[in-house]
């Protein structure tokens, strides 16, 4: 399963904070235009887990170039994205694609708490359904 998109006009659709298919986007890093947006339905996260979600997007795209999201599933998991310009002869996919399972690896626990947070702030689910005996979520 490839997390890399190719990019086609107007794609990115950062100003209304939701992909084309209803997904949600938390916050992206665009290499081409050298911006970070986050999205301001999502300001009553902890200033903490905002800037980690900044620093992370930009490093990535400093990386690896392209455009990187964070969006939120309608089931309320969390998906990392790349795309990339057609004509980007830079863009690094095995980087990407190194970089991208690293980071779920690394940051698994703050990826946990974003869905935790979406599910239960955003699709109002009670979170005493959704965590098992030690405070972990269930699958």
């Amino acid at each position: 399963m490839s997390d890399r998109k190719e990019m086609t006009g107007g794609e990115n659709s950062w100003d209304s904070g939701k992909a084309r298919d209803g997904r949600i986007v938390l916050c992206g890093a665009n290499s081409y235009e050298q911006k970070y947006y986050f999205n301001p339905d999502f300001e009553k996260l902890p200033q903490s887990v905002r800037e980690e979600l900044h620093i992370l997007c930009v490093l990535y795209t400093e990386d690896v170039g392209g455009i990187f999201t964070i969006l939120f599933e309608q089931d309320g998991g969390v998906t990392l994205e790349t795309t990339a310009a057609e004509d980007d002869y830079l863009y690094d996919e095995v980087s990407s694609g190194l970089l991208l399972g690293e980071i779920r690896r690394k940051r698994r626990e703050l990826l946990e708490s974003l869905s935790l947070y979406y599910r239960a702030m955003v699709l109002h689910e009670n979170v005493a359904d959704f965590l098992d005996e030690e405070g972990g979520i269930s699958e």
